[in-house]
């Protein structure tokens, strides 16, 4: 299918709730915009240390994970991220790979933003279109 890219916001949400609350201003929040790949064929949030440091996270605890290449390696992961995606936004841990050069939104972040990629246009859509409707059973 090809690569497939979108732009994505990224929030310190520790900062951003300190600043709903008032603790600091909502300037001091830290935020970051980057083009992250869409891999399907992957899970988690990935992100690079380049961001993991430029939010000023928290790392929570390290994890083995299998690359696409299938080298096993030993990742942080962090606190929670706030992601932004046009109207649609969540808070996730991510892990942050050592040498990744690039931001990935795997198969869990695109289910809980109800997000697919469009194998015509090649390009992330909404599941059930631009308007977020949350089915709650």
């Amino acid at each position: 299918m090809g690569m497939v890219e979108t732009e994505i916001m990224f929030k310190n949400a520790t900062d951003e709730e300190n600043a709903r609350r008032g603790y600091i201003k909502a300037e001091d929040v830290r935020t970051a915009t980057v083009t992250a790949v869409v891999d399907t064929g992957a899970m988690s949030l990935v992100i690079t240390e380049e961001l993991y440091q430029q939010l000023g996270l928290v790392v929570k605890g390290e994890k083995i994970v299998r690359t696409a290449n299938g080298q096993r390696v030993i990742c942080k992961v962090t606190d929670g991220v706030e992601f932004h995606w046009k109207n649609r936004f969540m808070v996730l841990s991510a892990l942050v790979i050592p040498g990744a050069e690039t931001v990935l939104l795997g198969a869990v972040p695109l289910e809980c933003l109800d997000l697919m990629v469009n194998p015509v246009t090649r390009e992330l859509v909404g599941v059930h279109g631009d308007d977020v409707e949350y089915l709650v059973l």
